[in-house]
């Protein structure tokens, strides 16, 4: 089984992808980027593990697959 990621790990890897914080309300962090000429908002909750389905939304966010998402770990 595939292991969960942190909070923290998708929000350090996102900003490595040209994502940057801009705002956080209670346990939820909002990340802004520009991909492929488009601004993406990510919502991203601060939780020690992400649910699968979670992380699979954010990636849809982010416009990222997951191997895109691995290469900025």
């Amino acid at each position: 089984m595939p292991k969960l990621y942190s909070a923290r790990v998708i929000k350090n890897t996102l900003k490595r992808a040209g994502f940057e914080i801009i705002s956080q309300k209670g346990s939820h962090i909002k990340l802004r980027g520009i991909i492929e000429g488009k601004i993406q908002t990510v919502i991203v909750p601060d939780h020690k593990e992400i649910a699968r389905g979670t992380f699979k939304s954010i990636l849809s966010q982010a416009n990222l697959t997951k191997k895109e998402f691995d290469s900025f770990l």
